[in-house]
């Protein structure tokens, strides 16, 4: 007998153009729909509605989160959250007696409270944020309840659009992030006056340009240097952008649990310029970026502006690194990939719970 294809909830605050909610999106559009159905719990409506709904994946927008649970009867609730309590997200899902559920845990943080109880697997971002979970809250390993799965990138996509022909002795940088000043780091910007007097002609094009940023290249006359650009909202458009740059330059204080812009930069072949977070703050960003081998790290902003000037002076290595990020990014952050690895994490669930045996 042909068992029917396993129903599968996700539930998120909102569909608007963040990190999470993109993640989202590109789980629940890779699913086997021959063996998953799979649906989308908002309470907030955004642009990646529509973009859901063209993939042939329903949305559930606002409302009664439980009366949606009532008529979608899910197998699985996969939540996307930050981690900390939640009551009034995992009330409902405690109602309606869910059989399985699920969290993609984005910032690494612990919930102690009993809603948290329903919970039957977690999924950190990255490895960083799980041994750090460990370590925090003194929670032994243990592999049947928590775990670490990458946040899926189409690479495929980002590797065909990638420019072949890239000169990277152009000195110009990229660099994309939401307009919210928990994104930025001073560093993204005290390396200016420094690369600038070493490099005349240097370009920066920055996505996601904040108030302070703006006057801080008014102030210090860098406005033939700096070029802010408007928000994009599909990959291709991220892929164009990146396309007219020659490095990333990530900097951000608050660190990444994963670092979704670095990886998508990685699968265009870009090197990458970061630096380390202090203390327990996320520092996915150099999981993901091997000093010397995809990228370099910087501790300062003299450090920053000297890493930039040799990438655009050593175009080879430059080059090098660009091709080593790419091959990390396709092996590890494959979205097809890391959608078998989650659908085999849904089946396992079940196959413990006696509801399904299907390997």
């Amino acid at each position: 007998m042909i068992e029917p294809p396993v129903r599968v909830l996700h539930v998120i605050k909102s569909l608007s153009l963040g990190g999470t909610e993109k993640v989202m999106q590109l789980f629940v559009t890779n699913l086997d729909q021959s063996r998953f159905t799979p649906a989308v719990y908002s309470r907030m409506n955004g642009v990646r509605a529509a973009q859901i709904r063209t993939a042939g994946v329903d949305t559930f927008i606002g409302g009664d989160l439980l009366g949606v649970l009532d008529r979608f009867k899910p197998d699985i609730v996969h939540v996307h959250r930050a981690g900390w309590p939640e009551p009034d997200l995992l009330k409902p899902i405690k109602r309606a007696r869910v059989p399985v559920v699920v969290e993609t845990n984005v910032f690494g943080r612990h919930d102690p409270s009993p809603q948290a109880e329903i919970i039957d697997h977690t999924l950190f971002v990255s490895r960083f944020c799980l041994d750090r979970f460990i370590k925090v809250t003194g929670i032994g390993p243990d592999p049947d309840r928590y775990s670490y799965l990458y946040n899926p990138v189409d690479t495929d996509l980002f590797a065909r659009m990638a420019r072949q022909d890239r000169d990277f002795t152009r000195p110009v940088a990229g660099r994309i992030s939401r307009p919210d000043p928990g994104k930025w780091s001073r560093l993204a910007l005290d390396f200016l006056p420094l690369l600038v007097r070493e490099v005349p002609d240097f370009r920066y094009f920055i996505i996601g340009g904040i108030p302070e940023a703006e006057e801080y290249v008014r102030t210090h006359g860098l406005q033939g240097h700096v070029l802010f650009r408007e928000q994009v909202r599909t990959d291709s458009e991220i892929a164009s952008f990146l396309n007219g740059v020659s490095v990333l330059a990530h900097a951000n204080d608050t660190g990444e649990s994963f670092g979704l812009v670095i990886a998508e930069a990685m699968a265009c072949g870009l090197p990458v310029v970061t630096h380390p977070s202090e203390g327990l703050r996320d520092n996915a960003q150099l999981e993901l970026v091997d000093h010397g081998v995809t990228g370099l790290v910087a501790n300062s902003g003299e450090e920053y502006a000297m890493a930039l000037k040799y990438l655009f002076s050593h175009p080879d290595e430059a080059r090098r690194m660009g091709k080593a990020g790419q091959e990390k990014a396709a092996r590890l952050f494959r979205m097809q990939d890391i959608a078998r690895k989650l659908e085999a994490v849904y089946l396992e669930l079940l196959r413990r719970k006696g509801i399904r045996n299907e390997q």
